[in-house]
């Protein structure tokens, strides 16, 4: 097994440059994830890893060995593809075990004796029946492709990473074809995979609650600069910019501008439309904010209806009256579109609300769980 580290890893197309110095230490057995919208930079940073794209500057390592100038096929990864990448006129089995069958080693030979096969068929036969095994294939390994399910093809192609028993996995959106509920299951097969294997795994995706469910850590990445990498628990609750704390969380986190003002000890956020008191601790990194205008950020799942018993008590500093727009309901949450002024939000409420259409709902907000946003830099004030 091996870590991976990118420093200052740089990738330019003409004028565009789609990785910008990006630093990233990728611990041995860790699973990190690589997230952002299209676009952002991170399938081309996975595939510098790889070594299918070259690196315009910078370097990358894996284990103890600078790889740029090493060939994909000799930097001991195995790299699982978002379209499976499997051969239709082969069998699973020979799919599985292509690559084992196609390694050679020199003799030092003269040719055609310079090289001979790495793995002997005993070799192969082993290594393809325990991954077929770990991944329910056993019975499907005589099957061409066209006769598998999109689960079972993703399997596949994962059995066929798995046998090379690499010391980097490498995943490029491998999910993103299956449908909601087999993206769902094969989500928790991949955890409990990367669990026995222990492998190094970089894995890439779009999707915030496939990144939030999977990672151990996770790489924000916008405009190819990686925005921020820490925990899913540590870039929900504490993002270091607008960009972070809009892309985790879905719903997304509500923005609204609003302008800091003292009163006294208190400092209140001054939406226009409603007011809100901040708790002392946030009140005091907000002071060298007053008379600035700024962008408040709360969550949708930190408003509570008043009538309801919630987390939360309700007072004058963190009650706002809003308008019902839309009621979606969805089990045991409802998501709510409110207005207030100009502005809307979002709200997930205990789906025991009687909030109407069109009536008026006094909402209270979980002030402690709140952000405040510098709306020139974009960086969080708290």
């Amino acid at each position: 097994m091996a870590g991976v580290v990118l420093k200052d890893l740089t990738k330019e197309f003409k004028e565009v440059i789609a990785v910008n110095k990006v630093n990233l230490e990728i611990k041995d057995k860790e699973f990190l994830v690589l997230v952002g919208p299209s676009g952002c930079g991170k399938t081309t940073a996975l595939r510098m890893i790889a070594g299918l794209e070259e690196a315009s500057s910078g370097e990358i390592r894996i284990g103890d060995r600078v790889v740029n100038d090493v060939s994909p096929k000799d930097r001991d990864i195995a790299m699982v593809f978002q379209n499976y990448a499997l051969y239709p006129h082969m069998s699973v089995y020979d799919n599985m075990s292509f690559g084992l069958r196609l390694k050679r080693e020199p003799t030092g030979k003269p040719w055609p004796l310079n090289s001979k096969r790495t793995f002997h068929k005993v070799e192969i036969d082993r290594r393809v029946n325990e991954a077929a095994s770990l991944l329910g294939l056993e019975t499907l390994l005589q099957r061409k492709p066209k006769q598998l399910s999109g689960g079972q093809r993703q399997r596949v192609a994962l059995g066929r990473a798995i046998v090379r028993e690499p010391k980097v996995f490498l995943m490029d959106e491998p999910l993103s074809n299956l449908d909601a509920k087999l993206r769902v299951q094969t989500r928790a097969e991949l955890i409990k995979l990367h669990r026995r294997l222990g492998i190094t795994t970089v894995y890439v995706t779009h999707d915030q609650v496939e990144a939030m469910t999977m990672g151990d850590r996770i790489a924000v990445m916008n405009h190819g600069l990686v925005q921020q990498c820490d925990t899913p628990l540590n870039l929900y609750n504490h993002p270091v910019n607008i960009f972070v704390a809009g892309f985790i969380g879905s719903p997304a986190m509500n923005f609204v501008p609003v302008t800091p003002k003292a009163e006294g000890d208190a400092v209140w956020l001054d939406a226009g439309a409603f007011k809100v008191e901040l708790p002392k601790e946030l009140a005091d990194k907000a002071r060298g904010y007053v008379g600035k205008e700024s962008l408040f950020g709360i969550r949708p799942e930190d408003f509570y209806d008043k009538s309801l018993v919630g987390l939360v008590t309700p007072t004058s500093g963190n009650t706002i009256s809003v308008e019902v727009e839309v009621i979606e309901p969805l089990g045991n949450d409802v998501e709510i579109y409110l207005t207030t002024g100009t502005q809307q939000l979002i709200a997930m409420i205990d789906s025991k609300t009687q909030a109407k259409v069109e009536e008026k709902l006094d909402i209270v907000l979980d002030l402690e769980k709140s952000h405040l946003f510098d709306k020139d830099t974009e960086a969080a004030i708290y």
